[in-house]
């Protein structure tokens, strides 16, 4: 605290008033003189007295207190400060500059920690810090700052008037000039692509310090699937055709070999999330004899807008004899070589409805059938009558790849279809509005196919569980069989009907390996910063999983049952980046923020970003490296305008701001000191001019 007189007026009269006031006082006193009029000088005194008075000045003593100033020490927390010697140069400089700091006087230095969270932001940012750390402190108080980091900064200012305050900003640069560092930049990164189609990539291969530039081994993944390994030369452009063979997400890895030496190897790997979508799921209806229930497929597949349906129906098989003559049996030919030899492999599905053999598919055919569906085709089965009788489809090449193998019994009687134990887990029958009920909350049908089961799951039964609804898989396809023709009973609301729709919707997508519909899948999913994973297995118990971190730690989730065959599990992830989570052969991952972190994006310690800003403010930047450990530059008070920074000290505007805490006033013409001044001059003058 410091005390401080001065003088102060607080006038009657304007000034202007008691300027003239002033002037018309000296031309009188000076006319006395001159005239050498007796008392002239004293009357003269009397009017500066007089004058002196309007003014009413005051003695005032201020009492001052000096505020301590400012400076902040940003210290850069970021994942990439942990590489290297980074983080010991960190906390070896820290101790230091308290050491040092503390010598300033008044000063108050404010230690900020940033980038510690890696969740909280995508980067580096220090000056956003910076300026939550000051946000309370009036500018004048700010000295400076400094910021001691490795350069990887991501949110520098354009100008340096963004900061807020007039005061220089010094970085003082961990890390090492030599620090080798190779990346993958991405240069076309597509969200989607269609499937069954190659989609290309493009990326450079970047190093950063000395480098060797020579060829660089790159491994290609998807969805944890090895693809292949290739070379490239750094810094030239590489193109790389991915193809995309199952819909929904294909994470997509370029991982190039570690270089000798190099900080880390985190970067070395760019991931690219690409949602497969289908161009046009091309569907072959094929039905036999006319019934009711025949339009049922085709207004379900119609009313799709993905899928692109051919549909045929035999009106009149061969051995029918009725005059008719062959070229007016149909507006078309039915092209059978052009559907099931020649152009068979662009289909995705193929539907036999109430179809049997009728001499107008050759036996090769359906052996070609049965090749499709081992080569990743889909097959659907819904049988009728035709199926128990001769000549149906279990008689040809087909029947080698027919779940169930018919009985030659048709069994008409009224019963309510049933979802099995093992439907009730499975994703294509789990969970049908009115199935969880029982007897089910839909309508009856009449009619059903005796069959035995010689391969994959029943997931609907009959009465005396037999089966009603059978999937299973052949080689890289998969085959389903209907073994009624009475759902159309569910689409005409016959005794309320039942989910027709929902249950042939999700037949279909099964069959066309839909992702959302496989009885064993593991899928994992982020929302911010939580990690859901969703394990659907038919077993009776889903074994816990593994998730492995960006950093390599792993964490073992538990899974708890949500519905019958469906087991979730969550935990909160430690950062951003591309986590792995595995259940036996099942992998999946689940992407935490950005695909691919600035924060590894270049981790190379660097002058150049913040040079430009640092500079404008008066500031420097220096490394800390020396030969001898770590050189850390002289810190030095300094004036506001002057130099902040030489060859091995750096400076720090300490402004000199206080604040009054106290004011007295002492009026020196109140009360009877002014009139006895006053009357005093002018008693005098009087006695001086009557001598």
């Amino acid at each position: 605290m410091t005390s401080s007189f001065g003088l102060s007026f607080a006038p009657f009269l304007p000034w202007q008033a008691l300027a003239a006031i002033a002037a018309v006082a000296a031309l009188l006193a000076l006319w006395g003189i001159f005239r050498r009029v007796r008392g002239a000088w004293l009357r003269g005194l009397a009017l500066l007295l007089a004058l002196a008075a309007l003014t009413n000045p005051s003695l005032t003593r201020e009492e001052r207190e000096r505020l301590p100033n400012v400076v902040a020490v940003v210290v850069d927390r970021s994942a990439s400060q942990r590489l290297g010697d980074r983080e010991a140069m960190t906390e070896e400089t820290r101790a230091e500059l308290e050491q040092r700091l503390a010598g300033l006087p008044n000063t108050e230095v404010r230690w900020i920690d940033a980038g510690g969270d890696p969740l909280s932001s995508d980067g580096t940012e220090l000056f956003n810090a910076l300026s939550r750390g000051l946000a309370d402190v009036p500018v004048e108080r700010i000295g400076g700052a400094i910021l001691v980091t490795d350069g990887v900064v991501h949110d520098i200012p354009a100008e340096a008037s963004a900061l807020g305050f007039n005061a220089p900003v010094h970085a003082l640069i961990t890390g090492h000039p030599d620090d080798r560092d190779r990346r993958i930049a991405l240069e076309t990164a597509p969200r989607f692509a269609i499937v069954g189609k190659d989609q290309p990539i493009a990326f450079r291969v970047l190093e950063e310090g000395p480098a060797d530039n020579g060829p660089v081994g790159i491994t290609v993944r998807r969805n944890g699937e090895e693809l292949g390994r290739i070379t490239v030369i750094p810094s030239e452009r590489a193109e790389l055709p991915i193809p995309i063979e199952n819909p929904g997400s294909n994470v997509v890895e370029i991982e190039a070999d570690a270089a000798p030496g190099e900080l880390t190897t985190v970067n070395n790997r760019a991931v690219l999330p690409i949602e497969g979508v289908r161009e046009k799921m091309r569907v072959l209806l094929v039905s036999g004899e006319p019934h009711t229930g025949e339009r049922v497929w085709r207004n379900l597949l119609k009313a799709d807008a993905s899928v692109d349906l051919v549909h045929f129906t035999i009106l009149r098989p061969p051995e029918k004899q009725d005059g008719t003559p062959i070229n007016e049996l149909s507006l078309i030919a039915f092209p059978t070589r052009e559907l099931f030899a020649t152009k068979i492999e662009e289909f995705d599905l193929i539907i036999f409805d109430r179809y049997s053999r009728q001499s107008i598919l050759p036996m090769i055919y359906f052996d070609n059938i049965a090749r499709f569906v081992r080569e990743g085709g889909a097959v659907l089965l819904a049988a009728g009558p035709d199926y128990a009788q001769g000549g149906s489809l279990y008689d040809t090449p087909l029947g080698d790849v027919l779940p169930a193998a018919p009985t030659g019994e048709v069994i008409e009687e009224p019963f309510r279809a049933q979802i099995s134990e093992e439907g009730r887990r499975h994703p294509v029958t789990r969970g049908l509005p009115g199935g969880e009920e029982n007897p089910p909350r839909w309508s009856r049908w009449f009619r059903h196919i005796g069959a035995e089961v010689r391969d994959g799951e029943t997931v609907m039964e009959a009465p005396g569980n037999a089966p009603l609804m059978v999937l299973s898989r052949e080689g890289e396809g998969r085959v389903a069989a209907l073994l009624s023709d009475h759902i159309w009973l569910w689409s005409r609301g016959f005794e309320g009907g039942g989910p027709h729709q929902e249950m042939l919707r999700r037949l279909a997508h099964w069959l066309l390996k839909v992702p959302a519909l496989e009885e064993e899948a593991l899928r994992a999913s982020a929302r911010g910063t939580s990690i859901t994973v969703e394990r659907q297995t038919l077993a009776e118990q889903a074994e816990p999983v593994t998730v492995a971190a960006p950093d390599g730690s792993t964490t073992t989730v538990t899974l708890t049952e949500d519905e019958p065959g469906l087991w979730r599990g969550r935990l909160e992830a430690q950062g951003f980046g591309l986590h792995r989570v595995t259940s036996g052969d099942l992998t999946a991952f689940a992407n935490v923020g950005p695909p691919n972190p600035r924060e590894y994006l270049e981790v190379a310690s660097t002058e150049q970003r913040l040079s430009p800003l640092l500079q404008d403010t008066g500031g420097t930047v220096r490394r800390l490296a020396g030969s001898d450990g770590i050189e850390l530059p002289r810190i030095s008070a300094t004036r506001p305008g002057a130099r902040q920074g030489g060859d091995d000290w750096i400076g720090l505007a300490l402004p000199n701001i206080s604040v009054a805490r106290g004011l007295e006033v002492y009026p020196l013409f109140a009360g009877v000191i002014g009139l006895t001044l006053l009357l005093g001059a002018l008693a005098a003058a009087w006695a001086r001019e009557g001598r």
